[in-house]
């Protein structure tokens, strides 16, 4: 959690069959959660098609939601901003579904 939001590590998947969050998957880096998208990882356009499925799934606008770190790879830090005890219990009903 941020003063601002919360920070969500994520594993993209470009090119998927469809839209959407797998879940959490471990890796070297500890837990991230694998959001596939069918955009292409072509000048932002998975990044922005990540920043829309997450902010879907959060409730919250899209402007809310950005990739801070890994724009290029496909492990990123995205950073959504709110209040941090709401998006935090959001987090975690999205998780359970």
């Amino acid at each position: 959690m941020t003063a601002t939001g919360i920070r969500i590590a994520v594993r993209a998947q470009p090119k998927a069959g469809r839209d959407g969050i797998e879940g959490l998957r471990d890796g070297a880096a500890g837990p991230r959660l694998v959001v596939k998208v069918t955009a292409a990882a072509d000048r932002g356009r998975a990044n922005a098609a990540i920043e829309k499925v997450l902010a879907r799934a959060l409730g919250v606008p899209p402007t809310a939601v950005a990739v801070v770190i890994g724009d290029t790879g496909r492990d990123k830090i995205v950073e959504v901003r709110g209040d941090s005890i709401a998006l935090r219990a959001g987090f975690e009903e999205m998780l359970s579904r």
